[in-house]
Order: structure tokens, then C-alpha cells, then sequence
């Protein structure tokens, strides 16, 4: 049986490549999505890769997850420090879920140090570049399986 798993990205993440290079690296946003849809194959994952830069969207993919999705991986990006109403529908959705970002966002600036949303989430994974993303996949994954042993 192949899991499903939901993988939003937040604001800006869609100009990877481009911007901030000295923290996001030159990996663009497609190269990173084909990444992860390589490794979901390899281990017999379905993953959606979504990416928005509007919070209501983000809210309504997870609300809209709880009934067809096994997990969510988010990057939240700059919503992680003010979305109030993400983290909510984060905390409704009953199923694993990982915090990801692709910088460690504990060694930036001071507003960046809080997540709202990494007390409602089951781990993060933080600062290690786009193999972040990969791990994620690896480690939702494994939480999966022993969900459903």
C-alpha cells in the first residue's frame, strides 16, 4: 500500500534559486520537487508538492488532507512565525507531521526563533539545506510503517 503524503511549501519557496542563496542554496524549486518525487517513487510514496504564498490556501490544503493524506510535510516558511491559523488547522489534522526548513531558522534572526506551529507538529528537521526535504521523506516514512504495523 503506498502512502500519501502532503507536501506544502509556504511564501517565496517558489523562488528558490534566486533569492537568499547563502541560506537556501542555488537548488531551485523544481529541481527540489523532481528531488522529492524521485525519492517518494523509490519508496513507493504518493506525494502532492504544493507551494503557495496566500496562508488561506495553505489552511484549506490542510484541512482538506485529513481525509485523503497519511501525513504532511510543511515548510511553512514565513508563516511559521505568524500563522496562527495554520498552526490550527495543523493541530486538527490527527496524523504525522513534520516541521521543515530548509535553514535553521533557531540561528537567524530573532523574530525567525519562534514556530507556532513546532508544538503542534510531530518533529522538525532544521538548517540542513534541501537534504532536509529528503529526510523528511525518509523519516515520514518510517513513522508511517510503524503507525501501521
Amino acid at each position: 500500500m503506498a502512502f500519501k503524503i502532503l507536501f506544502i511549501n509556504g511564501p517565496n519557496l517558489n523562488l528558490l534559486g534566486e533569492r537568499e542563496q547563502s541560506q537556501y542554496g542555488t537548488i531551485t524549486f523544481n529541481e527540489l520537487k523532481e528531488l522529492c518525487i524521485k525519492k517518494s517513487k523509490e519508496l513507493d510514496i504518493k506525494i502532492e508538492f504544493k507551494q503557495s504564498n496566500i496562508e488561506g490556501e495553505i489552511v484549506t490544503w490542510i484541512q482538506e488532507a485529513k481525509e485523503v493524506q497519511d501525513g504532511i510535510i510543511i515548510n511553512a516558511a514565513g508563516f511559521t512565525h505568524t500563522s496562527v491559523a495554520i498552526r490550527d488547522a495543523l493541530q486538527i489534522f490527527e496524523k504525522p507531521k513534520i516541521e521543515l526548513h530548509i535553514s535553521n531558522i533557531y540561528k537567524r534572526e530573532e523574530f525567525r526563533k519562534k514556530s507556532l506551529i513546532s508544538d503542534v507538529v510531530t518533529g522538525g528537521i532544521f538548517g540542513l539545506g534541501s537534504n532536509g526535504y529528503i529526510l523528511a521523506i525518509i523519516a515520514m516514512h518510517k513513522m508511517l510503517i510503524n503507525e501501521n504495523k
